[in-house]
């Protein structure tokens, strides 16, 4: 931690104020190539983790306490870095920095598409930076693409090579609003047939490991046509400048560049040299990026400074690169804080050294490549064996284990002959809908980008070889949705760690499934027995699994979901919801293949369209039954399915629940009127019996329903046991409260049980509270008693010295306080003086009850609007001599939540 005279006086970014000081224009380091230039760059990528069938991630309890891994890892590495803290030795805030500004950037697309999702805030932050960091340096933004979903280029055939690149063109595209200049490549696995297909595409540079090098010279001149020629293979090439690499007739896929000197002297003059097709390669600082990843040096900015110092050569260079690149989750999941020193050297510590923080674009824009590099022929960022790590037993990814990873080479070869099948299928049955199914498949990622029925729509209507009908447009979009999954099941991931039953191999091997299944939909192939026989060849270092093939019938086989477990899920989950009593049977003809009219309750279940053309229920004593009729329709592949749905709840757990085609409107009015009329008798046995003559033996329960309704039916269930536990722990508590108190004063311990009452009561005593505050919070008084009220609790718990576990009651608080203080700063109507009162007073109660609650999103909000709102209005006041009353409570306000003021208080006086 730096101290607080170290750090700057005012609050805002001190970046370009410093920065201005130390340059004049003819001087400019942003303009003209001279100094010392710091790239840091971060690989920002997860693992796709989205359930094939629902497009989703389900629940993942190991990232727990958050819903899945993606999530976890947002917290703690993607937001910090977009609300990066500059603190002082107190704690306080004093700068909040977007580090995306400053940092160099690939986000993997698969990653981007999740934070759009989920946190919008975030994802525009991200966006704004490439652009603001494209202002300030000329044109060039900090983020660079990647192709699309983290393959092995190396060994991915030359059509998804160039799949892989268009899409993560047209991804970053459409986010950016620009071409990427750069490419990041999974792994950093190149040869140089992934360097042809980058250039192609108009890849302008790429940014690979130093151990990827194997000679490099400068360019040839007139002067010196024939430079020498330096061998760098043991990561001896400088890192500073950046390369060309050319790509010469003789550096194929499949040859050293140490035995293809045969055509030199052709090859090797400047004038040869002119005509030929290149790409520029920076090489990141090896030992510098291995210390940010594996040592304590990120964990604070003058130590990092002081390494990335220790690289700057002193031989009188006009300009000089320092770069280091890293996993962008080193920066607060790997290194828990670590944002922090990023943002704090990026606006601070790297300007007062007199470096120029920028990106590799912008320092290629100011220095065109002097130098010539010719690489090894197939290598890895994270592999000394080339890309064996994702094909053989190479002992990369073992991690000291004695573990084996001869599945690789099976698990590979089983899913190049899926893909080689998968090819035949697509070219045979594409042929019949697409007027170039492959230029489909390169353009498919604006439909994966945009799955509006318009966009959707217009796609087909472009590619069409003829006005296709609602069939084939399911029969379209099935084969690209293959061929998607056909791409999905080359992540890299999956081949990364020691074992193949590991959820990345799971995973993969999940959308193999998928593309399998679509496969037959289309073209009634049955693929899967020659898939799993050479699934079985991939030894598994699990006894229970054996071998691949195992992996897949206990892994993925039992997590694959059908349209009638969807049908389930969405009956089960009704009972449940408010349902408006059906007015009149709505159908829709065969014709209707979008399941859209304006009388049909449409809801959604994941990437499916629920269309609700009936629906009854009844209760009859202790039983609820449902019957309705539901078209279900894919949001991907448009295939729709009419069922028919009854669901029995008998109490408790206990649900029953059978789904069967649709076979017209009087076999479905039959089933209805012969299931109420059972359910008339009262008798939980005859309706089950009738439920089973009228449909299949299959049916479905609870626990069929996916996770995440299930877990939320499951507390709906166990709500009114909990309440009438927590009554009965307040009553304990009460009646025991003298002796509780009695232990407490003579310093014994407290029987556990007693203790346990205490705690548990007091906690829904304050959720009690809380959610009357929430529901109650416009109105100052109630407001202000419910907090007198939590005030209270707060002194109880502290004097029974409780510790209150209530996560749900640390949430509401959190968006309490940030709603208030939203309305107190944006609300021109609000009562000023009553909003603040009950804001403050909120705040401290907060910290009372030992909660731990986070106030970083209302700091976030509070220092946005300190000198767009606050610092005016407190000029405003001075200079037309108002009192500073409001003044003072808004700068008192900015310490209660963790900002220090006192640069603030400065710019008044």
């Amino acid at each position: 931690m730096t101290s607080a005279a170290e750090l700057p006086a005012s609050s805002g970014s001190t970046f370009t104020s410093q920065y201005d000081a130390k340059h004049t224009p003819q001087s400019d380091p942003l303009r003209t190539a001279t100094g010392v230039y710091v790239t840091v760059h971060g690989h920002f990528y997860q693992p796709p983790r989205e359930n094939p069938y629902l497009d989703a991630i389900e629940r993942q309890p190991s990232a727990s306490p958050f819903h899945d891994w993606n999530e976890r890892i947002h917290w703690e590495c993607y937001r910090p870095n977009a609300f990066a803290r500059v603190l002082n030795d107190r704690g306080e805030v004093i700068d909040i920095v977007n580090n995306y500004e400053y940092l160099s950037f690939n986000i993997g697309p698969t990653l981007m598409s999740w934070l759009e999702r989920y946190d919008v805030e975030v994802y525009q932050r991200i966006l704004e930076a490439d652009a603001k960091s494209s202002q300030r340096l000329n044109g060039h933004g900090n983020a660079i693409a990647q192709v699309y979903n983290h393959i092995i280029m190396p060994l991915a055939n030359e059509r998804d090579k160039y799949t892989q690149i268009r899409w993560g063109k047209e991804d970053f595209r459409s986010r950016f609003g620009r071409d990427p200049e750069g490419m990041w490549l999974a792994e950093a696995a190149v040869d140089y047939a992934t360097l042809e297909a980058l250039v192609a595409e108009g890849i302008r540079f790429i940014v690979l490991a130093p151990s990827q090098a194997q000679r490099c010279r400068p360019l040839p001149t007139k002067d010196d046509p024939q430079p020498e020629w330096h061998e760098v293979g043991g990561s001896q090439i400088d890192p500073t400048r950046p390369y060309r690499c050319y790509l010469k007739p003789t550096l194929s896929i499949a040859s050293s560049p140490l035995n293809a000197v045969s055509d030199k002297a052709t090859l090797d003059d400047a004038e040869s040299l002119a005509g030929l097709p290149y790409i520029d390669i920076f090489f990141y600082d090896g030992p510098i990026s291995r210390d940010m990843g594996f040592s304590d040096v990120v964990y604070s900015s003058n130590h990092l400074a002081a390494r990335i110092g220790s690289a700057v050569r002193g031989d009188h260079r006009p300009a000089q690169l320092i770069s280091v690149a890293t996993d962008g989750e080193t920066f607060g999941h790997h290194k828990k804080g670590t944002e922090k020193t990023l943002a704090y050297g990026f606006i601070n510590e790297f300007p007062q050294h007199g470096w120029t923080v920028t990106n590799y674009a912008h320092y290629l824009s100011l220095n065109s490549p002097a130098w010539e590099v010719e690489l090894k022929p197939i290598t890895a960022w994270s592999c000394a064996h080339g890309v064996d790590r994702w094909q053989d037993d190479c002992g990369c990814g073992g991690e000291g284990s004695l573990w084996h990873q001869k599945w690789r080479r099976p698990l590979r070869n089983a899913l190049n002959w899926l893909r080689d099948r998968l090819i035949e299928v697509y070219e045979e049955y594409g042929k019949q809908f697409f007027r170039d199914p492959w230029l489909a498949r390169d353009e498919y990622i604006q439909v994966i980008r945009d799955r509006s029925a318009t966009n959707v729509s217009r796609f087909l209507n472009h590619h069409q070889t003829h006005k296709l009908t609602a069939a084939e447009q399911v029969d379209a979009l099935r084969l690209l949705e293959m061929q998607r999954h056909a791409l999905l099941m080359f992540t890299s991931c999956g081949w990364f760690f020691e074992e193949l039953s590991r959820p990345e191999g799971t995973q993969i091997l999940r959308y193999a499934a998928r593309a399998l299944e679509l496969a037959g939909d289309v073209a009634g192939m049955q693929l899967e027995k020659g898939f799993l026989k050479r699934l079985g060849l991939a030894p598994s270092n699990i006894d229970h699994f054996k071998h691949g093939a195992e992996v897949y019938r206990q892994s993925v086989l039992t997590a694959q979901i059908s349209l009638k477990q969807v049908a389930a899920h969405y009956a089960i989950t009704s009972l449940f919801a408010n349902h408006r009593p059906t007015e009149s049977y709505n159908f829709l003809t065969a014709q209707d293949t979008h399941g859209k009219h304006p009388h049909v309750s449409q809801k959604h279940v994941y990437c499916y369209s629920a269309n609700e053309l009936d629906y009854q229920l009844q209760r009859m004593g202790s039983l609820t039954l449902a019957v309705g009729h539901l078209r279900l329709v894919s949001d991907i592949t448009w295939e729709s399915e009419d069922l028919v749905f009854a669901v029995l709840h008998l109490g408790g757990w206990d649900f029953h629940c059978c789904i069967q085609p649709f076979a017209g409107r009087r076999d479905y009015s039959q089933i209805k009127e012969k299931l109420f009329v059972s359910l008339e008798q009262a008798s939980a046995a005859k309706t089950i019996l009738m439920m089973t003559q009228l449909f299949s033996d299959e049916t479905f329960s609870l626990e069929n329903l996916f996770a995440e309704e299930r877990h939320r039916i499951m507390r709906l269930l166990s709500q009114e046991t909990l309440t009438r536990l927590d009554q009965l722990y307040t009553q304990t508590y009460r009646d025991n409260y003298g002796i509780i108190a009695a232990f407490h004063r003579d310093e014994l311990a407290v029987p556990r049980e007693l203790q346990v009452a205490a705690e548990i009561a007091l906690g829904y005593r304050s959720m009690t509270t809380l959610r009357s505050l929430e529901q109650d919070i416009t109105d100052v008084q109630l407001s202000l008693s419910y907090i007198v009220e939590l005030e209270a609790i707060a002194n109880e718990a502290k004097h029974m010295r409780c510790q209150l576990d209530i996560p749900e009651g640390k949430q509401i608080l959190e968006q309490l306080i940030m709603r208030l203080l939203w309305q107190l700063l944006h609300d021109p109507n609000g009562n000023w003086d009553a909003d603040i009162q009950v804001l403050e007073r909120l705040i401290d109660t907060a910290y009372q009850l030992n909660l731990g609650i986070s106030l970083h999103r209302s700091q976030e909000l509070y220092f946005s609007c300190l000198q767009t709102q606050i610092l005016p209005l407190c000029i405003s006041n001075i200079n037309h001599g108002r009192g500073n009353s409001q003044c003072d409570r808004l700068l008192k306000l900015g310490q209660k939540l963790g900002v220090d003021m006192n640069g603030m208080i400065n710019q008044l006086r």
